[in-house]
């Protein structure tokens, strides 16, 4: 146990698993599309709909696709913020069955280049999160390593080429977990790592036959969104 497990995260909001572990939701899935954020149509789930506008969990989830920490003090003004830059978004009542966990949401986003992705995460208390689904297969990654997400179909040789892809880049794998729609159907690789994964392992992935997608979440790297920053120049955000 650390001391982020006894006081929990510094934060602007009343709650660490509806306020800041949402910020994270917003962030992570942010840098997991790849670019600036220009739609989202946001699902909210048991308590995260139940007392969510009361805590702040929608204007979190924004201003962590806007790109903010839990500490920062925009945060409340996350709805503002979007609207003058244009990113256009809208919250309903999601059913994520009853297995889901209570602070959860489904996010499904369109980037400015059209890129698209659909995640369901959960906030499991003192800021931290779970990506349980990624375009509807199941994941289940915390958002604390640098992570890579393969799909492929599910044929014989994928997971040797992407885990020796990796030894030879000098990546070690902290975790490993492999998913498929059904024998012979969509599969998905989600690797943990202790290091980032460099730019040119990425492009030849994609590049690969029987990869169908390739998603990296790095932490060391993070998406510069020109509309926020003339926003903020321009005097209307602090």
């Amino acid at each position: 146990m650390n001391v982020m497990d006894v006081i929990g995260p510094v934060m602007v909001g009343p709650s660490s698993s509806h306020t800041a572990g949402a910020v994270r939701i917003g962030k992570v899935s942010r840098r997991l599309l790849g670019e600036n954020v220009a739609a989202a149509h946001i699902g909210l789930y048991g308590s995260f709909l139940a007392t969510g506008r009361g805590h702040g969990t929608d204007k979190a989830l924004i201003a962590g696709l806007l790109g903010m920490d839990v500490d920062d003090m925009g945060i409340p003004d996350a709805f503002d913020i979007a609207r003058t830059i244009g990113l256009d978004f809208d919250f309903y009542e999601a059913d994520l069955g009853d297995d889901a966990h209570p602070n959860s949401a489904k996010l499904e986003l369109t980037g400015v280049n059209d890129k698209r992705l659909e995640i369901v995460a959960s906030s499991i208390g003192g800021g931290r999160i779970v990506i349980q689904e990624l375009d509807h297969l199941t994941a289940n990654f915390s958002g604390d390593y640098p992570t890579l997400i393969v799909h492929n179909l599910d044929q014989p040789g994928h997971v040797s080429e992407v885990t020796s892809m990796l030894a030879h880049k000098l990546v070690n794998i902290a975790t490993m977990q492999l998913y498929r729609s059904g024998r012979g159907g969509h599969a998905v690789m989600v690797l943990e790592c202790d290091q980032e994964v460099p730019a040119g392992a990425l492009t030849w992935l994609k590049k690969l036959e029987g990869v169908e997608k390739v998603t990296y979440l790095s932490l060391l790297e993070d998406i510069a969104d020109d509309r926020i920053q003339t926003n903020r120049q321009g005097g209307t955000h602090d």
